[in-house]
Formats: structure tokens, sequence, C-alpha cells
């Protein structure tokens, strides 16, 4: 089944003990198409300035991506973010972010594309969240991300857009803010209150934590020694974990915790490189040879 994405498409920034990049592709739905791709064929809708240069999503086109909802807006700017990883490189300093078109009225959907059955509304504002998840009545899965500056600043607006949706993913450290509870198990299951049927915690190098009505799994990450940059790993594991669900056609237990594994091995190619080098270079060939590897680590008697 086809998936479609929405969230933000933007230019970054960013510093790690690795290096340097300035100017390259990010956005949190660029890193997510990228990855379900791989199992699904995806539509992308999302809104940039016209300082934006379109020859930058070439490599999703390669991929695959339909990229025809990619509004230029005349006047606007794109957004932008610029970040820094330090030490172990677990979470990103935020060293500016300009909102600029994500600040606006969010894409617009075609009739088409709202009948689309499986929906991750990806990074951005929780309201914008809202109102494209109002419209999707008819779909299958709808799941949605968000960022620590959502939950700082808007989120009266986050909680009202988990009573929209089947599901959340967000990392531990959004997930401890948010419900201000320091416990995982006990933060899933207070976000669960206000509507979604499962939430994902990504807990980073230390694999992902499912909490919902019926089941609880901690799915193990995939472990490797080339840390270059995290930026987008997060985005990337929801993508072919989404994607994975949508080519199955299935959201129960089983197909969630298969999922997952998926996103894990997926995620483990993008911190290989800046941006989304690596990513658009994996093939479903090489998810699979490390996802066997992953059950061979993982399994025990």
């Amino acid at each position: 089944m086809s998936l479609l994405v929405t969230g933000s498409i933007g230019i970054d920034t960013v510093e790690t003990p690795h290096g340097r990049v300035d100017g390259v592709l990010g956005g949190s739905s660029v890193y997510f198409s990228l990855a379900a791709a791989l199992f699904t064929k995806v539509h992308l809708v999302g809104v940039v300035g016209d300082d934006f240069d379109m020859s930058l999503l070439d490599p999703l086109r390669a991929k695959g991506i339909d990229t025809r909802g990619v509004e230029v807006r005349k006047g606007s700017r794109t957004f932008r973010w610029q970040g820094r990883y330090s030490g172990a490189m677990n979470e990103a300093e935020t060293l500016r972010i300009d909102l600029n078109v994500l600040a606006e009225r969010g894409a617009t959907l075609s009739p088409e594309l709202l009948k689309t059955p499986y929906v991750f509304l990806a990074n951005t504002h929780p309201a914008l969240q809202r109102s494209i998840a109002e419209q999707l009545a008819a779909a299958k899965l709808v799941v949605c991300d968000t960022h620590n500056h959502w939950i700082m600043n808007e989120s009266a607006a986050l909680k009202r857009t988990l009573g929209s949706v089947h599901g959340i993913v967000l990392n531990e450290g959004e997930a401890r803010t948010f419900t201000d509870e320091s416990n995982l198990v006990t933060a899933g299951r207070k976000i669960l209150g206000y509507g979604p049927r499962f939430v994902v915690i990504k807990k980073g190098e230390h694999g992902s934590l499912l909490v919902s009505r019926d089941d609880l799994f901690l799915a193990p990450p995939f472990p490797t020694e080339k840390t270059v940059d995290p930026t987008g790993c997060g985005d990337t594991f929801a993508g072919a974990m989404l994607g994975y669900l949508a080519a199955a056609d299935r959201c129960d237990r089983g197909a969630l915790r298969s999922a997952m594994a998926r996103g894990s091995v997926t995620a483990s190619f993008v911190i290989e490189s800046f941006s989304i080098d690596a990513l658009a270079r994996v093939t479903p060939a090489e998810v699979e040879k490390r996802l066997a590897t992953l059950r061979e680590m993982a399994r025990f008697d």
C-alpha cells in the first residue's frame, strides 16, 4: 500500500566531531521518505521557500519518491536548522532554528492523496499535523512525530493532535519532557491517555520501546562502529517502520514489532555519513542483510 508523508523539508548546517557541513538537504520528511521508499511507494508533501534549489530532491526522485506534492511558496524562505553533536553524539544541541515557511499555513493535499491509506505526519507544527489528520478519516493508519521545540512551546496543541492519530514516534528525552515522567513505560502509558493506540519511544543506541494498549516491546538497536552524523536517524527509523507497515498492510502486534526491527537496521545506515548521503545509496538487499545479522545477534535460548 502507498504511504503519504508530510512534514519539514529544510536546509541543515551540522557539526560533529567528524566535521561540519553547511547548507545540506535535511528535514524530517526527507529522511523519512528515503527510508520508507526501501519498502513501499512514497508520496512526499511539503512546503519550501523560493530560495530552495529543487534539484536537491533529485536523490529522492531517483528512489521513485513522488515529489509532486512539494510546494514552492513564493515570497517565503525554507526551514533551516543548525545543530551540533559532541561526545557520544546521543542528542543534538540546536544552535539556531528558523521556522520560516513552517510557521505559515501547511501544504495542500490533493483529493487523491487524501485517500492514501498510510500516513506519517513528520515533525512540524502540531496544529498543522492535526489539520491534516482531520482530513484523513478514511486512513488505515496515521502516525505523527514531534520535537522538543513543539513540546516546550506548543504542548496543548500537541495533546489535541494526539487525539487525531493512531500512533506517535518520539525520542526518550521528548517523552520525558512531554509527560514529566522519568520512567519511559510510565511516560508511554501517559501519552496513550491522550488518544493514540501506540507510542514508540526511540532510545538511540539502546534501541526503541513500544508501548501500546496490548503490548510492551523493546526492539534492539543495530550496533555500528561508524557514527559520523546522527541527524535524521530517528526520522529514518520511523520511515522504515511505516514503510514496512504499509507494504505489509498490517498494524497488529507482530507487524509493529517487525517494523521496529527494520527501523533499527535502516537507521544504522544514515548515521554513517553526513546528511542523506548513505541513506540515498542503501538498497533493500543491504537492509535485509543487516536484518539477518540483527536476528542472529538478538537470538538466545
